[in-house]
């Protein structure tokens, strides 16, 4: 029985990798089971009998891939900004062309658009993590504005754009986050004005 049952979860790890190499290479929409059966060397029927049907496979690849993405992005030290786009860049130029061609089906995918969220919201909360060494004096509504600013030029499009759309080297776009992120948190920038 335990051998059994050590094949069927062994089974059921190949088919979570072979998916997520399968994500990570193609559009989302493009990704049939057949290719990732294909890799995993199982049967489409396997795949289905595991996971229910491609959403829930999904499902299943992106909480999976969560919890390594976040320890990944964890390991940044809290208030280092150097440290923080280290981090940041290694995780984008590994996985940020696969980010997305996920975001852009985000539309297509009722699964996605779920996973997508929570990696909204792990993204903005590391970010206030990371820099809450800079957040502590700020009233909370410049403490709210500051996150999402903050969110926004760690954000995977800024990469995007930084990094291909303009063609800069890694260290040239770290470079560029480092001075956008330093003018933001620097004690010499203005606050940012309350609302009326």
């Amino acid at each position: 029985m335990t051998a059994r049952a050590d094949a069927a979860a062994a089974t059921g790890e190949r088919i979570l990798d072979a998916a997520l190499a399968v994500f990570w290479e193609k559009p989302t929409d493009h990704v049939v089971l057949a290719d990732i059966a294909d890799r995993a060397g199982v049967t489409v029927q396997t795949v289905l009998r595991r996971f229910g049907n491609r959403e829930g496979l999904i499902v299943a690849a992106a909480e999976r891939s969560a919890s390594t993405i976040g320890a990944q992005r964890n390991a940044a030290r809290v208030g280092d900004i150097e440290d923080i786009v280290r981090v940041l860049l290694d995780h984008y130029e590994e996985l940020g062309p696969g980010v997305l061609r996920m975001l852009a089906a985000e539309e297509s995918s009722p699964g996605l658009r779920d996973i997508i969220e929570n990696g909204r919201t792990f993204h903005r909360d590391w970010c206030e993590r990371c820099f809450a060494p800079f957040l502590a004096d700020l009233t909370p509504a410049a403490r709210t504005r500051r996150v999402a600013q903050l969110a926004a030029i760690c954000d995977v499009y800024v990469w995007k754009v930084l990094r291909h759309d303009n063609g800069l080297t890694r260290r040239q776009t770290h470079t560029a986050l480092v001075d956008l992120l330093d003018r933001l948190t620097s004690p010499a920038a203005p606050p940012a004005p309350e609302e009326p």
